[in-house]
Protein backbone atom coordinates (compact mmCIF):
# COMPACT_ATOMS: atom_id res chain seq x y z
CA UNK A 1 0.00 0.00 0.00
CA UNK A 2 1.29 3.45 -0.91
CA UNK A 3 2.04 5.98 1.80
CA UNK A 4 0.07 9.20 1.87
CA UNK A 5 1.42 12.72 2.15
CA UNK A 6 0.03 14.89 4.95
CA UNK A 7 -2.28 16.68 2.49
CA UNK A 8 -3.51 13.39 1.03
CA UNK A 9 -4.07 11.97 4.49
CA UNK A 10 -6.08 15.04 5.48
CA UNK A 11 -8.37 14.62 2.47
CA UNK A 12 -8.72 10.91 3.27
CA UNK A 13 -9.64 11.74 6.88
CA UNK A 14 -12.48 13.91 5.58
CA UNK A 15 -13.63 11.26 3.10
CA UNK A 16 -13.61 8.61 5.83
CA UNK A 17 -15.65 11.01 7.95
CA UNK A 18 -18.34 11.69 5.33
CA UNK A 19 -18.05 8.27 3.58
CA UNK A 20 -18.77 9.80 0.16
CA UNK A 21 -19.05 13.29 -1.23
CA UNK A 22 -18.45 15.74 -3.99
CA UNK A 23 -15.44 18.05 -4.17
CA UNK A 24 -17.45 20.85 -2.53
CA UNK A 25 -18.36 18.53 0.38
CA UNK A 26 -14.71 17.74 1.06
CA UNK A 27 -13.70 21.38 0.70
CA UNK A 28 -16.36 22.45 3.25
CA UNK A 29 -14.65 20.39 5.94
CA UNK A 30 -11.36 22.28 5.68
CA UNK A 31 -10.80 25.08 8.18
CA UNK A 32 -10.24 28.64 7.02
CA UNK A 33 -8.32 29.61 5.03
CA UNK A 34 -9.59 26.85 2.76
CA UNK A 35 -7.29 25.45 0.10
CA UNK A 36 -8.07 26.23 -3.53
CA UNK A 37 -10.56 23.96 -5.27
CA UNK A 38 -7.92 22.93 -7.82
CA UNK A 39 -5.62 21.78 -5.02
CA UNK A 40 -8.23 19.44 -3.55
CA UNK A 41 -9.20 18.24 -7.02
CA UNK A 42 -5.57 17.35 -7.74
CA UNK A 43 -5.22 15.53 -4.42
CA UNK A 44 -8.37 13.53 -5.14
CA UNK A 45 -6.97 12.52 -8.55
CA UNK A 46 -3.72 11.42 -6.90
CA UNK A 47 -5.66 9.42 -4.31
CA UNK A 48 -7.52 7.70 -7.15
CA UNK A 49 -4.21 6.88 -8.88
CA UNK A 50 -2.84 5.47 -5.61
CA UNK A 51 -5.93 3.28 -5.22
CA UNK A 52 -7.36 4.93 -2.12
CA UNK A 53 -10.38 6.61 -3.69
CA UNK A 54 -12.86 5.93 -6.47
CA UNK A 55 -15.76 7.94 -7.82
CA UNK A 56 -19.14 7.86 -9.49
CA UNK A 57 -19.86 10.38 -12.21
CA UNK A 58 -23.02 12.47 -12.17
CA UNK A 59 -22.98 14.65 -15.26
CA UNK A 60 -19.83 16.74 -14.91
CA UNK A 61 -19.44 16.13 -11.19
CA UNK A 62 -17.74 13.28 -9.39
CA UNK A 63 -18.86 11.80 -6.10
CA UNK A 64 -15.76 10.48 -4.35
CA UNK A 65 -15.60 7.65 -1.84
CA UNK A 66 -12.77 5.79 -0.08
CA UNK A 67 -11.99 2.25 -1.20
CA UNK A 68 -9.40 1.71 1.53
CA UNK A 69 -10.86 1.70 5.04
CA UNK A 70 -9.45 3.91 7.76
CA UNK A 71 -8.84 0.80 9.87
CA UNK A 72 -6.88 -0.89 7.07
CA UNK A 73 -4.71 2.18 6.48
CA UNK A 74 -4.22 2.79 10.22
CA UNK A 75 -3.15 -0.80 10.81
CA UNK A 76 -0.60 -0.74 7.99
CA UNK A 77 0.69 2.65 9.17
CA UNK A 78 1.19 1.42 12.72
CA UNK A 79 2.94 -1.75 11.54
CA UNK A 80 5.22 0.35 9.33
CA UNK A 81 5.95 2.77 12.19
CA UNK A 82 6.84 -0.05 14.56
CA UNK A 83 8.99 -1.76 11.93
CA UNK A 84 10.87 1.39 10.89
CA UNK A 85 11.31 3.11 14.26
CA UNK A 86 11.08 0.44 16.94
CA UNK A 87 12.98 -2.46 15.34
CA UNK A 88 9.68 -4.29 14.77
CA UNK A 89 9.01 -4.48 18.52
CA UNK A 90 5.59 -3.43 19.78
CA UNK A 91 7.02 -3.67 23.29
CA UNK A 92 9.57 -1.01 22.40
CA UNK A 93 6.82 1.15 20.90
CA UNK A 94 4.60 0.90 23.98
CA UNK A 95 7.59 1.49 26.29
CA UNK A 96 8.39 4.63 24.32
CA UNK A 97 4.80 5.89 24.74
CA UNK A 98 4.96 5.29 28.50
CA UNK A 99 8.37 6.96 28.81
CA UNK A 100 7.19 9.99 26.84
CA UNK A 101 4.04 10.23 29.00
CA UNK A 102 1.85 9.65 25.93
CA UNK A 103 0.08 6.82 27.73
CA UNK A 104 -0.10 6.31 31.46
CA UNK A 105 0.60 3.05 33.21
CA UNK A 106 -3.02 3.14 34.44
CA UNK A 107 -4.32 3.43 30.87
CA UNK A 108 -2.00 0.62 29.84
CA UNK A 109 -3.36 -1.58 32.63
CA UNK A 110 -6.94 -0.80 31.54
CA UNK A 111 -6.03 -1.72 27.98
CA UNK A 112 -4.50 -5.01 29.13
CA UNK A 113 -7.64 -5.79 31.15
CA UNK A 114 -9.78 -5.13 28.07
CA UNK A 115 -7.60 -7.39 25.96
CA UNK A 116 -7.70 -10.17 28.56
CA UNK A 117 -11.52 -9.97 28.75
CA UNK A 118 -11.83 -9.99 24.96
CA UNK A 119 -10.95 -13.70 24.73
Amino acid sequence: MNKLTKAEEQVMQYLWQIEKGFLKDVLELFPEPKPHTNTISTILKILMEKGFVSHKTFGRQHEYFPIISKENYSGKSIRSLVKNYFEGSYTNAVSFLVEENEISVKDLELLLDELKNKD
